[in-house]
C-alpha cells in the first residue's frame, strides 16, 4: 500500500510511523504543507495519515487548510483508511461535526489511558502514552470512543467500523521526536491552574523504556487500521 502523510510543522513529524510503514513493506510520501507543498489528491494513495501540528492552527487555520479540509472530507466520504493524530485528529473530529475546544487541563508528558468498554481497538485495557495537547474534542455521532485519561476523558475514537481513527495521544513518539518537540515547539497553553497534568522536560525523558513500550501498541493499532482497506 502507498500511504500519504500530511505534516503541519517542522516540529511535528511522523516519528516512528514511517519506520513502521517501511518495515511492513508499505511505501509513503510525506507532504510538508507548512512549507508550501500542495495537498495531494485522494486517488494517489491507499490511505491518509493527518499528523499533529501546532495547536495555534486550530485558532487560526492556515491558508492551505481549505484544501486539506476538502481532502479529509473526501476520505470521510470514501472507502480508504484515514488516521488523525493530535491536530489531525481535531480536524477529522471537526469534519464529523464534533465540538473542538480547549480542555480543562493541558496534558503533556506520559499519562495513562484507560480503554473504553465499547472501544473497537485492539489495545490493552490501560496503557501509558505520550501527550502534547490542550485542546480536546467531543465524540462525533456514530463514533466509538477509544477511552480516556484523567485530563482528557476522550483520547480518541473510531468511526465507520474502524476505517477512521482519531487519536489525541501519541503512540508514534520516539526519543528523537520528543526531544525535538521539547527543544523547538511551543508548549500547549496552560495557566498555573490548568497545569496539573503538565510534566517538565526531565520527567518526560527520564525513562526511555516508555518509548520502547509504545512500539507494540503502534503496531497493533496500525495493523488493525490498515486491515480495514
Amino acid at each position: 500500500m502507498h500511504i500519504h502523510l500530511l505534516q503541519h510543522g517542522p516540529d511535528h513529524g511522523p516519528a516512528r510511523l514511517t519506520d513502521w510503514l517501511t518495515s511492513m513493506g508499505h511505501s509513503y510520501t510525506v507532504f510538508h504543507l507548512y512549507a508550501g507543498e500542495l495537498t495531494p489528491r485522494p486517488n494517489e494513495a491507499d490511505a491518509l495519515i493527518v499528523l499533529d501540528g501546532p495547536e495555534a492552527l486550530l485558532i487560526q487555520p492556515p491558508a492551505w487548510f481549505k484544501a486539506e479540509d476538502k481532502l479529509i472530507n473526501r476520505y470521510l466520504d470514501g472507502q480508504k483508511p484515514l488516521l488523525g493524530i493530535g491536530l489531525g485528529a481535531h480536524w477529522i473530529a471537526q469534519s464529523l461535526g464534533a465540538v473542538v475546544a480547549p480542555g480543562t487541563y493541558a496534558e503533556t508528558g506520559w499519562h495513562t489511558v484507560t480503554l473504553a468498554p465499547e472501544s473497537s481497538l485492539d489495545l490493552p485495557e490501560s496503557f501509558s502514552a505520550f501527550m502534547w495537547h490542550r485542546y480536546v474534542f467531543s465524540l462525533p455521532d456514530e463514533a466509538f470512543p477509544l477511552g480516556g485519561s484523567e485530563a482528557a476523558p476522550l483520547q480518541g475514537f473510531t468511526w465507520d467500523r474502524g476505517r477512521v481513527i482519531s487519536l489525541l495521544c501519541h503512540l508514534e513518539a520516539t526519543p528523537v521526536s520528543v526531544n525535538h518537540l521539547l527543544s523547538n515547539a511551543d508548549r500547549p497553553s496552560a495557566s498555573p491552574a490548568a497545569a496539573r497534568y503538565v510534566q517538565d522536560d526531565a520527567q518526560i525523558i527520564e525513562d526511555t523504556n516508555r518509548f520502547i513500550h509504545l512500539a507494540p501498541l503502534l503496531d497493533r493499532l496500525m495493523t488493525q487500521w490498515l486491515s480495514t482497506r
